[in-house]
């Protein structure tokens, strides 16, 4: 494709950087979240953890969710359970977002979003139902937790007292992750940084028009990145690697449907922006790792060393 070898290195670059600043709010808003378990966590720790959650991610989908829980768990003396109901705390937030994302752009795109995309009006439905069933379901464990919780371990256990002990961990994993979120002021500030993540992840796919000169083809406009985001969204929450083939089919058919590009130059905007996100990902989470984990690994060395001196 002509388009992909005459991309813009000075774009590409841009782009990146407002990726990683995309990353670094969202490890500020998980900062936030941790706040009742550990004010001061440290922002670095997150943000590196983050990174090598999404690089895992970009090879075995949602293994990262589950990397970065252990990491964070171990660098910051946190119980991983605890750190992996967090994550969660955040998916359920991110999927609230995202389909607000969508409604949004619902309303402000001049056409018919539903015709576009047929199947797009009831997967809505269906993801709020379930989103509400599943906040239900948790506020049940954390406030209901004698009654709800014994019941339902007691039910299993006549099941399989295996089964029962897998379900209470994962209870207290989920009480543990979602009560962690404390305190009217870091409700709102979650909201806000949950918003401003939203509006730099447009921002960056309206970067992603100039990275390939779709502003020479027709005028573009923040208004058509925001949709775009929304709807290739999806295809990044679909559990593939790094959401390849469903971002790809999701940002190419926005783009040829609601925007009236050629084929050519959609499959190029798909492929550049993954490829991009996909590359800087994998090298984050390589370098981070090796980088933070060393400087854990020699500051434990330096403690024990001291203990024993002691």
């Amino acid at each position: 494709m002509n388009y992909v070898s005459d991309a813009s290195w000075l774009w590409i670059i841009i782009f990146s950087v407002v990726l990683l600043f995309s990353h670094y709010i969202r490890a500020i808003r998980w900062k936030l979240i941790l706040h009742s378990v550990k004010p001061d966590t440290s922002v670095k720790n997150l943000f590196g953890a983050l990174m090598v959650g999404y690089g895992v991610n970009n090879v075995i989908p949602r293994a990262g969710e589950i990397s970065r829980a252990v990491l964070v768990g171990k660098w910051e003396g946190l119980s991983r359970s605890s750190m992996f109901g967090t994550v969660i705390v955040e998916r359920v937030i991110d999927i609230i977002f995202l389909l607000l994302s969508v409604l949004v752009s619902a309303v402000i795109w001049s056409g018919d979003l539903y015709s576009s995309f047929p199947w797009l009006k009831s997967a809505l439905i269906i993801s709020f139902i379930a989103i509400i069933g599943l906040i239900a379901f948790l506020f049940s464990i954390i406030k209901l937790k004698e009654k709800f919780y014994g019941g339902i371990i007691k039910l299993l256990g006549k099941v399989s007292e295996n089964l029962a002990q897998k379900a209470a961990h994962i209870f207290d994993m989920l009480a543990a992750g979602f009560a962690s979120l404390k305190g009217t002021k870091n409700y709102i500030y979650v909201i806000l940084l949950s918003i401003i993540i939203m509006l730099v992840y447009a921002f960056n796919a309206y970067l992603g028009f100039f990275i390939i000169g779709m502003q020479d083809v027709y005028q573009v406009n923040y208004k058509m990145a925001w949709v775009l985001m929304s709807i290739s969204a999806i295809g990044i929450a679909i559990p593939t690697p790094g959401g390849t083939g469903s971002y790809h089919t999701l940002a190419k058919s926005a783009l040829v449907l609601l925007f009236g590009f050629g084929e050519e130059i959609s499959l190029a905007y798909a492929f550049v922006t993954h490829i991009v996100n996909y590359i800087l990902c994998i090298v984050s989470a390589l370098l981070i790792f090796f980088v933070l984990n060393r400087q854990h690994e020699n500051l434990m060395k330096v403690v024990e060393t001291e203990v024993d001196e002691l």
